[in-house]
């Protein structure tokens, strides 16, 4: 059997298995949920679904994402890499977000107490070896990992905030980070067992969560989430050379800018929105860009599938990025500007039109 059969088989195989796992554990969680993630409404929480349902999606992002890690040496004789420096530190800060989230759902933790321990896990990345390295002067570059890492909890966190948003823009950033895998020809890395595993995840608790949701993946699954990705995002996009080895600043800039889009127009939309009506970032509310464009008429289905949509039209551009332009130059920073700046004022414009 050639390599490439192999491989495809094995990750097919990894996929598939995980996917059917992920559908019984969270058809087992939904069946006996009781307390956990089922907490109490107050004032300051408020969520687009009225309704009080689990959120326990999370946890089975986590236990694959152990899982995914742990299967590796059984499919590859490269054992070290599971001894990686910068693996250990994704599944320290992973594991420190996912007990962030899981406190957070039954408890309804403090937001100071939140950001300590996001800065935490981006400090557990920054020791570790995952940070971001675009500029000259180190301490550039860890202050503005520790920025990426915090904003990116966040803003996972508050993209949850209507059925299947979350989970759908997580499933297109994961296969974002395997395209530029594929691209590179780097069949083997331990990451793409575990990229697979999360996306598997991922798609077998869309089930439960696709409009009208059964279940939600709480903080538990956002904190994890919005880690992961921040890590992949380092790992992957801003620090990963295209096709041709190349490493520009403002090449990966654009990289990552159009690949986490909808979580950082989101969280721009809701944040400007409120600082202009003196309100509070950090208390939820019905202002996001998915209750703007449900105002003006679409529902939560189409909503999903637009962001989808988007999601995969940015994915194309990435493609085109790093596989062919290959001689980067101001053309390209304005004609991907003028992209990112129009499906932005596409997203945050009917937000303006609606006082929800």
């Amino acid at each position: 059997m050639n390599d490439s059969l192999y491989l495809f088989l094995v990750y097919g195989a990894f996929f598939i298995s995980t996917c059917i796992l992920s559908f019984l554990i969270n058809g087992l969680f939904l069946k006996f949920a009781s307390n956990l993630g089922t907490r109490n409404q107050s004032e300051n929480f408020i969520r687009w679904n009225s309704q009080v349902k689990p959120s326990l999606g999370g946890i089975s992002f986590f236990l694959i994402f152990l899982l995914s890690i742990a299967s590796y040496p059984i499919f590859f004789e490269q054992h070290q890499e599971l001894f990686d420096k910068k693996l250990l530190g994704i599944l320290g800060a992973g594991t420190l977000a996912f007990l962030l989230g899981l406190s957070d759902d039954a408890y309804n933790t403090k937001p100071l107490l939140k950001l300590i321990v996001q800065i935490a896990c981006a400090l557990i990345l920054i020791s570790t070896g995952t940070f971001i390295s675009i500029f000259t002067d180190p301490i550039v570059n860890y202050g503005f990992t520790l920025f990426w890492v915090v904003a990116l909890m966040n803003s996972i966190n508050m993209l949850d905030n209507m059925d299947a948003i979350s989970t759908v823009v997580s499933v297109a950033t994961i296969m974002s980070a395997l395209l530029i895998l594929y691209l590179n020809s780097d069949g083997r890395n331990i990451y793409i067992i575990i990229l697979i595993g999360v996306m598997a995840s991922l798609i077998g608790f869309l089930y439960f969560n696709w409009h009208p949701a059964k279940m939600f993946m709480g903080d538990t699954g956002s904190q994890f989430l919005g880690l992961f990705l921040a890590a992949i995002g380092i790992i992957y996009f801003w620090n990963t050379p295209d096709v041709n080895a190349h490493l520009i600043p403002t090449k990966q800039f654009f990289v990552t800018i159009l690949t986490f889009a909808i979580p950082i127009i989101d969280t721009a939309t809701v944040v400007i929105n409120r600082l202009m009506k003196g309100k509070s970032p950090f208390i939820g509310g019905k202002d996001h860009t998915t209750h703007s464009l449900f105002f003006m008429g679409l529902n939560e289905r189409k909503i999903a599938l637009l962001y989808a949509g988007i999601c995969f039209v940015s994915m194309f551009f990435n493609f085109l990025i790093i596989k062919y332009i290959e001689n980067w130059n101001i053309f390209h920073i304005i004609l991907f500007s003028i992209y990112f700046l129009t499906l932005f004022w596409f997203l945050y414009a009917p937000s303006r039109k609606n006082e929800h």
